[in-house]
């Protein structure tokens, strides 16, 4: 006999012993390895590779999320006999790692990272990275993530930082890497080059200054009369860099000028005025300053028109030699100066509050500046060719597939990819230059110039862009370019898990780096997951204090509830709504997981050496029945990547007709002892072992450890036979696997849930009656050809609706309907209900009275109210709701003197 269990479920208890012990059972790694003896290279893999959280980072619910669905993915195949293999694995994270070293640095007052030199920089990053770097890896683990541990990898490990080299130098030898001046995202700040999705745009309030573009004086133009064209701009410091004025060609006002050339403000500098469809004639003035400089849209226009590209800014945002005598100037600081000189010199128009929208650094959170900058970037016309065809040709799955027209659309619309940062931590580019300007890029350090033979080299200042390493991680990790043991056999790795947000910047790289580099596609599916916001649905934000810490939900809910909520309410690419109540809920759900097992154990304890099964009843194959069309409903689900509604089925299932009908009947069965009680011990032990299996991915914890007292209590029990071949753990039991319907299981369903109903419409009379749940009361049935089915689960339907047994009758008819009873019809079968039985009638009397003298008081209340000076006085909504309760309060009249008649 097994210990007894505690009553409730105590997840602090369980859950790092539960981890523990699957870690040291070896249940994380691939049960058919490369590496070791007896490998089969048919047995099929399933793999994933975890996006690769930053290494500086902490848990957050996004992380939660889609932890959890991984480990949904790898715990469902692992039981499915795939040879699972989930890699983990941390990012250096550039910008955001350099820029926690550097605030380190400047906390504790000493110099600056400049002054430290790069050398000693990376010395304090690495031992920062040490220190801080297992944190998020941690909190991980404690989500119940079954990766493999042994197989963790980092971006700037040694192998992965050979594999970038590989890459790098594999596309500059195919001309594919070139280094030239473009526009880019830089941040003053970090004074680097940051990605599209290092920026973040917010509606912020600003200044649209008008001034006067003056044309220049030709013979036709009176000198004393002053022509100019209107334009507005909400960064007036950039003037200093326009290139042109651009017109619609088809504006009336301004066609006219078109080919004469303007002078910039304060430098007497000449531009031209050329037209352009671009320009909308009905915003701001419908003229448009052009500065391809500082702005993607207009350096778009200058290299249509053969403009000149002026940059007036440096790499600090300060106003450069082509600023004339604002040189020198913060870009902030020239505004206000060259506005001041603008005003007096008679320029100005007008200025007027203005909402748009701000690029603003994500790390740093300055203002993003478009500069042009001599940068590496990648040629991805190619690579996007072959990105596209992957998915179109049906190679590549993304789900939802909704995503797949907006893939293609930033795919056909791409650019050339800038691959370079101005930072210190990263991996370097593989470039060297010697005094004489000749390049040499190698996978080695080198001694001398591959051209000169110079020893005076020196390697590229800069780093590569974060996305560049992440790109090759579903190879990286599994040994590229080495054709290792685990390369050969788990790549291409399965699905690729991330948030949509990502499409384009990682899922969209890892897919044409897979292609390029392997010749292979990196992953067969891309799921992707929506974000998770606040129960309203608003982002959660430290400003808006509506965060949620998944540390805090698990120390005080329990890991399996919090990933219930997150795994349930969600569906493939849309947002999840979360609120801590949700979790609350799903916590109370882990009890009852708890209770059910604890009943289930109960019951095998409670047997009888030697007991003999007993045959099955109607409850029986009907619970039998339902967990079989369970089984093939989560399986579909699971093929069409809707866990949500899988879990949502199990949770159904398993409150609902396990719990509150399969085991209140089993009760019966048990109390009887001997083959009956046997059967339904058996019944009970079968239904919830594989219950148990279907739930392990969404609750590990909970379902591992009530499992295995279940295994233990089977084990030492009179029905040990059926759990023979259970291995020693739930995390690699059988995934129960669906089967076609049987012929026997539409009927004896529809035969229970004749009974169900018959229960329900009782129990349902009973609460409008106001009957104690103690009180046993009388019934008749009227059942025709159903009096057979009921005459044989009369105890059942006794028990479950408050029967008295010794009161209850069924009959195929009755000539006689008897009087002063409730009459009920379920389909075929009519029920009756003596009220005398039911209630006592004289307190029942009393009781309708009082409530009929309560609602004729209200009725005369609102009468009155509505037939004086407020019927004409008060709105006419307010009147109307009185009217609304007065109506109301009527219908209660009638209804409470139907019942006393």
């Amino acid at each position: 006999m097994t210990k007894e269990l505690p009553k409730a479920y105590d997840f602090k208890a369980t859950e790092s012993r539960i981890y523990a012990m699957w870690e040291k059972g070896g249940y994380f790694k691939p049960h058919n390895d490369p590496n070791k003896p007896g490998f089969d290279p048919n047995v099929k893999p399933f793999v994933i590779s975890i996006p690769p959280p930053n290494v500086t980072g902490e848990l957050h619910l996004g992380h939660a999320a889609r932890v959890s669905t991984e480990d949904l993915m790898i715990r469902y195949h692992r039981m499915k006999g795939y040879s699972t293999l989930w890699v983990p694995g941390t990012d250096h994270a550039g910008i955001a790692t350099q820029l926690m070293v550097e605030r380190d640095i400047l906390k504790n007052k000493e110099v600056t990272r400049e002054e430290m030199g790069r050398e000693e920089f990376l010395k304090r990053t690495w031992e920062w990275k040490h220190k801080y770097g297992g944190v998020i890896t941690t909190q991980i683990r404690r989500l119940g993530a079954s990766c493999d541990w042994d197989r963790e990898r980092f971006t700037l490990d040694e192998g992965l930082s050979r594999a970038v080299r590989e890459a790098f130098v594999r596309l500059y030898e195919k001309g594919l890497i070139y280094r030239g001046p473009r526009l880019i995202n830089w941040s003053p700040g970090l004074k680097t080059a940051v990605s599209d999705l290092e920026v973040e745009y917010s509606e912020e309030d600003a200044t649209l200054y008008y001034f006067k573009y003056m044309i220049k004086e030709t013979s036709e133009v009176s000198k004393t009369s002053e022509v100019f064209i209107p334009v507005a701009t909400i960064r007036p410091e950039t003037i200093l860099g326009d290139t042109a004025v651009a017109v619609h060609p088809d504006d009336e006002r301004y066609k006219k000028f078109i080919g004469r050339t303007a002078i910039v403000p304060m430098l007497g500098r000449e531009i031209p005025i050329i037209g352009d469809e671009y320009v909308s004639m009905d915003f701001g003035t419908g003229a448009l300053k052009i500065t391809p400089g500082h702005d993607p849209n207009d350096y778009a226009i200058a290299h249509k028109h053969n403009l000149p590209i002026i940059s007036m800014l440096d790499k600090e945002a300060k106003v450069n030699e082509n600023g004339g005598k604002y040189q020198g100037l913060d870009r902030f600081e020239a505004r206000k100066q060259l506005w001041a000189d603008m005003k007096e010199a008679g320029l100005v128009i007008k200025t007027e509050p203005y909402r748009t929208t701000i690029p603003r650094s994500q790390r740093g959170g300055e203002i993003v500046e478009p500069m042009i900058s001599e940068q590496w970037f990648v040629k991805i016309e190619s690579l996007a060719k072959a990105g596209l065809e992957a998915v179109k040709d049906g190679r590549i799955k993304i789900v939802p597939e909704r995503f797949e027209k907006i893939y293609f659309n930033w795919l056909d619309n791409i650019k050339d990819w800038c691959i370079s940062r101005q930072l210190w931590w990263g991996h370097r580019i593989p470039v060297w230059y010697c005094p004489d300007g000749h390049m040499t890029v190698t996978r080695e350090d080198p001694t001398q110039c591959a051209t000169c033979g110079s020893k005076d080299i020196h390697q590229d200042d800069d780093v590569l862009d974060t996305w560049f390493s992440s790109g090759l991680w579903p190879f990286s990790t599994l040994g590229w370019p080495t054709e290792t043991p685990d390369y050969k056999y788990f790549y291409p790795t399965s699905y690729m898990e991330t948030a949509y947000d990502i499409l384009f910047f990682w899922v969209a790289r890892m897919i044409m780096s897979g292609l390029e580099y392997t010749g292979k596609i990196p992953f067969h599916t891309v799921y992707l997951s929506g974000l998770i916001r606040d129960e309203h649905g608003q982002k959660m934000s430290k400003t808006k204090g509506n965060v949620i810490d998944p540390l805090i939900v698990m120390d005080e809910l329990g890991t399996d509830a919090l990933r219930f909520t997150l795994l349930v309410g969600a569906t493939p690419g849309n947002d999840t709504n979360l609120s801590v109540k949700r979790v609350e809920a799903n916590r109370n759900f882990a009890n009852k997981i708890w209770n059910a097992g604890r009943f289930v154990i109960n019951a095998i304890d409670a047997l009888q050496p030697g007991a003999e099964l007993g045959g099955y009843t109607l409850a029986d194959s009907w619970i039998w029945a339902r967990l079989q069309t369970l089984i093939r409903d989560v399986e579909r689900q699971f093929q069409n990547f809707q866990y949500g509604q899988a879990g949502q089925q199990i949770y159904d299932f398993l409150w609902a007709d396990f719990a509150d009908w399969y085991v209140e009947i089993a009760k019966q069965e048990l109390n009887e002892g001997g083959a009956r009680a046997a059967r339904a011990a058996d019944t009970l032990a079968r239904v919830f072992d594989i219950t148990m299996r279907l739930l392990h991915p969404f609750t590990p914890f909970v379902t591992e450890e009530i499992w295995g007292h279940l295994h233990s209590a089977l084990r030492e029990s009179p029905i040990s036979n059926l759990c023979k071949d259970w291995p020693d753990a739930l995390i690699i039991a059988k995934w129960p696997e669906p089967r076609d319907p049987e012929g026997w299981e539409t009927d004896k369903t529809a035969d229970f849930e004749l009974i169900q109903e018959i229960v329900r419409s009782i129990r349902n009379l009973r609460a409008e009656k106001n009957v104690a749940p103690s009180k046993k009361i009388a019934a008749s049935i009227s059942a025709g050809a159903k009096a057979d089915l009921l005459n044989q689960q009369s105890k059942v339907i006794a028990s479950l609706a408050g029967l008295d047994h010794s009161q209850f009758t069924i009959h195929s008819s009755l000539k006689d309907k008897p009087a002063d009873a409730a009459a009920l019809v379920v389909g075929s079968v009519e029920i009756y209900l003596p009220l005398a039985g039911m209630v006592d009638l004289a307190s029942e009397k009393t009781r309708l009275e009082k409530e009929l003298k309560e609602a004729e008081s209200h009725i005369q209340r609102l009468e009155n109210l509505l037939g004086g000076d407020f019927a004409n006085k008060a709105p006419a909504a307010l009147i109307q709701k009185e009217r609304d309760k007065l109506a109301a309060y009527k219908d209660t009249a009638e209804k409470i003197k139907a019942q006393l008649k």
